[in-house]
């Protein structure tokens, strides 16, 4: 437990907790009357974003981005850490597992724009949290562009369907936290409580929001155009393979003819009749590849 603000030099309290266990939080909210349910979820690791409001304070599970290179990272726990927050007039309090950098960089803006209060700093907080989406935000539209190419390009170049199924998986996870994290935002930037800062924080929020949403219709029309793509490369082959068959069966038919066993068969007692067979069958492909070509089917 570390106490990073005070009441008397801050107006409030922070203490920051990490990686906590059971009897240190039961002693945090004894001290500071916390409900026992929500003392609970900080203990859940893949708890969902939620917003509730007691009544002299208000509980908040916020979900961030964390780097992950792993590929076929697709789950909650494999791409984002949760942060727990109790937060009052007179004191904030953070629980979080693991410890998190952007504390670093929120205790630096803390000093630089002298927060005021516990809701100037919670919006900071808020603010770096919805932060660490931007990075995830750029690699997977930089990936979407990789496949966008692949698919237009180079169809037969890599196996794309693995990378963009589990592409589409992180867009769906990330979009998910980011709605489910919607009345965090809107608690913060009120019509009664809100400010500039505020604002900016909203601004991003939707600004990410959407720019997730872009990507969830991109990668879904990338998946259609893929099928649309390998079910037209299907459909040319087994046009390919059709032209060859109608080529063939009627040679086919002639030769079964010519191979029957019957001791009386007119042709086979003729001198010409080998090259003459051959002459026909040459006759019927001529025949059929000029059907072919008046029907544009070549």
């Amino acid at each position: 437990m570390t106490e990073i603000a005070n009441l008397k030099e801050n107006g409030f309290e922070w203490i920051d907790l990490v990686n906590p266990d059971a009897e240190e939080l039961l002693k945090l909210a004894d001290k500071y009357k916390l409900h026992p349910a929500l003392v609970n979820d900080c203990m859940q690791p893949d708890h969902l974003p939620k917003y509730e409001r007691m009544q002299d304070y208000a509980f908040i599970i916020f979900r961030i981005h964390i780097d992950n290179d792993l590929p076929e990272a697709d789950s909650i726990q494999e791409l984002t850490n949760k942060i727990a927050v109790f937060v009052s007039d007179k004191f904030i309090i953070t629980i979080h597992r693991r410890k998190q950098v952007l504390f670093d960089g929120l205790l630096d803006q803390m000093r630089a724009n002298g927060c005021k209060n516990s809701r100037e700093l919670l919006n900071l907080l808020i603010l770096a949290c919805l932060n660490t989406y931007e990075k995830p935000l750029n690699k997977i539209s930089k990936s979407v562009d990789y496949f966008e190419e692949i698919v237009f390009l180079r169809p037969k170049k890599v196996p794309l369907l693995k990378g963009l199924y589990y592409i589409k998986r992180k867009i769906d996870l990330l979009r998910r936290m980011l709605i489910l994290s919607f009345e965090i935002i809107d608690s913060i930037d009120s019509a009664a409580e809100g400010n500039v800062n505020t604002r900016d924080t909203r601004d991003q929020y939707v600004k990410l929001q959407n720019m997730f949403d872009a990507l969830s219709e991109n990668i879904h029309q990338l998946l259609n155009i893929y099928f649309s793509a390998s079910s037209q490369r299907t459909n040319d082959t087994m046009r390919v393979l059709t032209i060859f068959s109608v080529f063939f069966m009627p040679l086919t038919f002639i030769v079964g003819i010519y191979g029957m066993n019957f001791n009386y068969m007119p042709e086979l007692g003729w001198k010409l009749g080998y090259p003459g067979v051959m002459g026909l069958m040459a006759i019927v492909t001529f025949l059929i590849f000029i059907w072919f070509k008046r029907k544009r089917w070549l």
